[in-house]
């Protein structure tokens, strides 16, 4: 019998475990990869103790600190359901169950889909939603970013020093990224942004070579060989039936991470935590690790 499950391996669940194994628990840690949206990441500027790393850097310090406490990992496994009952939680993946006095929920979000014709046809060939693995293959190319927030932004800004020419569709008035990133833009000499231009159809042959737009005025195409998908993220939260969530489907949590359910606890970008930041999700999971710490004496 574990002490404790933590569902994810981004910040939050690897900041949990880190705490976890420093409080002396029995615990495993269960995901589908290593980092979550961190590795996507490009360059990180705000994580303190770092004026500058990328994300797969930060990830890999990340791990490293597991590793050093020999935390027990169980990667490359979906969850697809949490149950309670009576003093044990049950965690069923794809390929096994497991139990524990508690869990951490840490699984973090996923990217949105645009939904428009051309999207599922034209996946991996030249659109995709991660700039930082798959930006070194669109060298010398045009490409579109669509998006306009902090996301959108961190890719775009990738994606200048490698592409040709970057556009940036955006379907509000303004981007809503940080400014310094929008400043970095806007000075940009291969960058156009196009404002309240909403992307209707994705088109190509074999592989993407335009993009169809609206804007207020008008519909055109505009010639791309890439399109990096940045137009939000969606809560990893499908699995956690019975468990109490916002509109947004985001884990409702109290300020200790409890959710509705004794024993289940959640942290990072799942919950309805305000601000999804790396500096964030890493704090909150440490917070439910001693959340968890406090309910399992109680226990006892």
């Amino acid at each position: 019998m574990l002490d404790l499950i933590i569902i994810g391996a981004g910040p939050a669940g690897i900041t949990a475990a880190v705490y976890a194994a420093r409080k002396k628990m029995d615990l495993l840690v269960i995901s589908k990869d290593i980092g979550g949206q961190t590795a996507w990441s490009g360059d990180i500027e705000n994580y303190t103790g770092y004026q500058f790393v990328t994300g797969p850097e930060l990830v890999a310090k990340f791990e490293e600190h597991m590793k050093k406490n020999n935390i027990a990992l169980k990667e490359n496994e979906d969850v697809i359901g949490i149950e309670k009952k009576k003093d044990k939680v049950f965690v069923k993946t794809d390929k096994g169950e497991y139990e524990a006095k508690t869990v951490i929920i840490a699984s973090g979000k996923r990217s949105m889909e645009l939904g428009v014709p051309g999207e599922e046809e034209f996946k991996n060939k030249g659109l995709t939603y991660c700039a930082t693995c798959d930006g070194p293959l669109f060298s010398e190319k045009d490409v579109a970013v669509i998006g306009g927030g902090n996301s959108a932004l961190d890719a775009a800004l990738q994606l200048i020093k490698i592409a040709n020419h970057v556009y940036i569709i955006n379907i509000v008035k303004e981007l809503t990224g940080d400014p310094v990133e929008q400043d970095k833009l806007k000075n940009s000499k291969n960058v156009t942004i196009m404002n309240e231009a909403q992307v209707t159809a994705v088109l190509g042959d074999k592989f993407v070579n335009a993009i169809k737009i609206k804007t207020k005025d008008s519909e055109k195409e505009i010639p791309v060989q890439g399109v990096f998908v940045e137009i939000g993220l969606i809560p990893n939260s499908g699995f956690a039936k019975g468990i109490d969530k916002n509109e947004k489907q985001e884990i409702k949590v109290d300020s200790y991470n409890h959710t509705n359910i004794p024993g289940v606890f959640a942290a990072g970008d799942v919950t309805d935590v305000p601000e999804k930041q790396i500096i964030i999700a890493a704090g909150e999971g440490a917070k439910a690790t001693l959340g968890v710490f406090r309910y399992l004496s109680r226990l006892k």
